[in-house]
């Protein structure tokens, strides 16, 4: 079965793309977001991605993720710390030329991402609900703050897993190799990005042998290949770690860590910061003692035994993490007003993408179960850990579709669905 031809890209959609990169450089200047934070030596700039980067540029290597020399380090994902580490090294430590560039390359991948949420929503939804998301991807306030607000893996990360998601719609009816070639690679590299991103990785692998079973194609060949690539991409970074730490490290170290974090004496179903080893002395004269993996495996161990000395808190906070995760986390109690208008928007935009979520399985939209396994299982450890808003954003893209597809299928009122055959499918 030959792949259907894909029309180009609308000058549009291109045009989207410069204009929201554009626009959100002349905001990172106007709002001065190139002025980081200076306090705690400048921790606030990338935090402990910021460190390691900063161990880079130093010559030091991948290390001390709170400073002071405290060793190689597993502590976070490498490929953006890397990036801030070669930032560094050409534009300064902590300097603002260094910031602009961060901010600006991460103002381009948000801008990029126009790019796959376009191509979805065309392949699943039709052409004129794909050019309303791609617009409200790309013109969109709450995107750009996330790209000119944070140094981190926040914008690299959604562009990735749409990328992914995009190539498991087209593996669906890919023959060849080609396809599978790229899926190893690009999961490759968002575990690298954002090991996170693998809870949703069964259940795509699954749905794209699923669909292939329908369309009469082979997979098994195409796994094979697709895993080797998968580790291949992964086994220098993890070839590092067994040769620094002695044993196997699966790609970051820091677990016990955030599981503590949500997890302990102090747990509401929210981030408790004052354990965090930069906040913290005593907790960060531990991590320098014990050495990186015995301080994940002691904060770890002390987690586990408060959630089995309290079994129905924990419970009942994992209860609030879920709800947050998609209310957003609400602020200080001193600061709360009646009504928090930013988190009534968060919580109306996530009820959008669900409910789009639901209609789309209600109409066998094609790929809606592929945004369903996306869904369920992308935050499933925010649900255990602790939320935050930023940790919706990896699947925002897919969830700005949703919501876009609900609000026209709510607008339509009687005017004609579109049809199955317009939408971009294996059918040739």
């Amino acid at each position: 079965m030959a792949r259907r031809a894909r029309p180009a890209l609308p000058k549009s959609i291109l045009w989207l793309i410069p204009v929201s990169f554009l626009i959100q450089l002349i905001l990172i200047g106007a709002l001065h977001q190139y002025r980081m934070r200076t306090r705690e030596d400048h921790f606030g700039f990338g935090f402990e991605m910021g460190r390691v980067g900063r161990s880079i540029a130093l010559g030091e290597g991948f290390a001390n993720p709170y400073g002071d020399h405290t060793g190689p380090s597993a502590w976070e994902p490498p490929l953006y710390p890397y990036l801030i580490g070669g930032v560094f090294k050409i534009f300064g430590i902590y300097s603002r030329a260094s910031s602009w560039t961060l901010l600006s390359i991460n103002s381009l991948l948000g801008s990029l991402t126009t790019i796959p949420v376009f191509l979805i929503a065309r392949r699943t939804f039709g052409g004129r609900i794909a050019i309303w998301s791609a617009r409200a991807w790309a013109l969109n306030p709450y995107v750009w703050y996330w790209s000119i607000h944070w140094i981190w893996d926040t914008t690299l990360t959604p562009l990735i897993l749409a990328m992914v998601f995009l190539i498991a719609l087209e593996l669906e009816c890919w023959p060849g190799v080609q396809g599978w070639i790229a899926f190893g690679i690009l999961w490759g590299g968002a575990a690298l990005a954002n090991p996170a991103s693998l809870a949703f990785l069964p259940f795509c692998g699954l749905w794209i042998w699923f669909r292939r079973v329908q369309a009469g194609l082979p997979s098994f060949g195409g796994v094979v290949l697709s895993s080797v690539i998968f580790f291949l991409v992964l086994s220098p970074w993890l070839i590092r770690n067994y040769e620094i730490f002695d044993r196997l490290v699966f790609i970051r170290d820091d677990f016990g860590l955030q599981l503590r974090l949500g997890n302990n004496q102090f747990s509401d179903g929210m981030l408790f910061a004052a354990l965090q080893p930069n906040l913290n002395p005593p907790e960060f004269q531990n991590f320098k003692r014990m050495g990186e993996l015995a301080y994940e495996a002691y904060c770890r161990q002390r987690a586990f035994e408060w959630i089995g000395d309290h079994p129905r808190r924990f419970a009942i906070i994992s209860m609030k993490r879920f709800f947050y995760y998609w209310n957003g986390v609400p602020r200080p109690a001193d600061r709360v007003a009646p009504f928090d208008f930013r988190s009534s928007l968060f919580l109306a935009s996530s009820v959008l993408g669900l409910w789009g979520a639901g209609r789309a399985l209600r109409q066998h939209r094609p790929g809606a179960w592929l945004f369903a396994g996306l869904i369920l299982t992308y935050p499933l450890v925010y649900y255990f850990v602790f939320p935050h808003a930023r940790y919706r954003h990896p699947i925002e893209p897919e969830l700005f579709m949703l919501a876009v597809f609900l609000i026209f299928e709510t607008g339509k009122r009687g005017r004609r669905s579109v049809p199955r055959n317009e939408l971009l499918s294996c059918d040739g």
